[in-house]
């Protein structure tokens, strides 16, 4: 074997893990994930199914963009419903969705409220009916944490009235 052929040999070895990599990176953070994580808790309380939409997930990304610097958890103020979340290691963005659903447990649909001083006004925005359009984003933090944040059309969460 030449010296090429080892190089190419070895070059093919490193790039078959960094293939797995790049594609582990992308898994639990594409479209799908997010609207299937979403549906899933939908679903379960006979809410229709939320749809992607890209102005409002462009929204989201140029959003999440801009909180890279400090990855700091401060809202938008725009127009749409939001949740935002952030962790270290191999935070996905379904790990993030599935951190607002977790917050089920602490709402009282006869009182229309959060529960034992908990929060769970980003489980209540996930399920809200009138919420249609979803678009979210991830990014990696200057400080190597993630940031994530989902955006809804229309925004949930109006004093007095109920998710479903």
């Amino acid at each position: 074997m030449n010296c090429c052929n080892i190089s190419l040999a070895l070059l093919i070895c490193l790039m078959g893990p960094l293939s797995l990599l790049i594609q582990l990176s992308r898994a639990e953070n594409l479209p799908q994930d997010y609207l299937n994580a979403h549906n899933s808790a939908r679903s379960q309380v006979g809410v229709a199914n939320i749809v992607w939409n890209d102005t409002v997930a462009a929204y989201a990304q140029n959003y999440a963009n801009s909180r890279i610097a400090d990855c700091s958890l401060v809202h938008s103020g725009g127009p749409y419903g939001e949740n935002l979340a952030k962790g270290s290691g191999t935070f996905t963005g379904s790990a993030a969705v599935n951190l607002w659903v977790a917050e089920k447990a602490y709402y009282d649909y006869t009182s229309n409220s959060c529960t034992g001083g908990q929060q769970c006004l980003h489980y209540t925005q996930v399920v809200w009916r009138n919420s249609v359009r979803l678009g979210c984003a991830r990014v990696q933090c200057s400080n190597g944490w993630w940031f994530v944040i989902c955006n809804y059309d229309l925004p949930g969460n109006y004093v007095g009235q109920r998710p479903y």
